[in-house]
């Protein structure tokens, strides 16, 4: 079905009809009642915290068990947060904090493999991306620059790479 398709196919339909159809999407399929849990209530520092969370205990388990230090965990929350539109200073924020606490797991270890830094090079280009399509990149600057310097102090084998890209901004006040 088509947009247009769709828009008519609610326009036909009475408030009470529209009403009803929108209620059984809620109770039926849960990204529809994030969204709207979401849209009603946001708390963002909540959700923030929440996936913070979530993402240090990739690196740092509260348990013995080894870390996982899985990327994906961290995408999808990231991805999560694009698609409810949080704040996108939140947004940056989390984005952040998913390669400084990758920068604090390497900084315990010595064998850091090079897909491992491949991928939150991967992670850092992605942040800088949507900082700078939101226009919020002045606000988080010193925090890519440090990143950046963390990549060189740990001795990461593509620390050129984060350096070549903090070189676009580092001259934005």
């Amino acid at each position: 079905m088509s947009k247009s398709q769709l828009k008519k196919y609610l326009n036909d339909l009475s408030k009470d009809e529209l009403e009803a159809q929108v209620l059984d999407l809620y109770q039926r399929f849960k990204p529809v009642k994030v969204f709207y849990d979401f849209v009603f209530n946001p708390r963002e520092e909540e959700l923030l915290r929440k996936a913070k969370l979530k993402i240090s205990k990739e690196y740092f388990p509260d348990t013995k068990r080894k870390a996982k230090t899985r990327r994906s965990i961290a995408h999808k929350e990231i991805k999560h947060f694009k698609q409810l539109e949080v704040e996108p200073h939140l947004t940056a924020d989390l984005m952040l904090f998913n390669i400084e606490i990758a920068q604090t797991y390497a900084e315990e270890k010595s064998n850091i493999k090079e897909a491992f830094c491949k991928s939150m090079f991967k992670s850092y280009e992605e942040a800088v991306t949507y900082m700078t399509k939101m226009g919020i990149i002045t606000e988080f600057k010193s925090r890519l620059l440090k990143i950046a310097d963390t990549a060189e102090a740990q001795d990461w084998p593509n620390n050129y790479r984060f350096e070549k890209v903090a070189m676009q901004f580092q001259e934005i006040p």
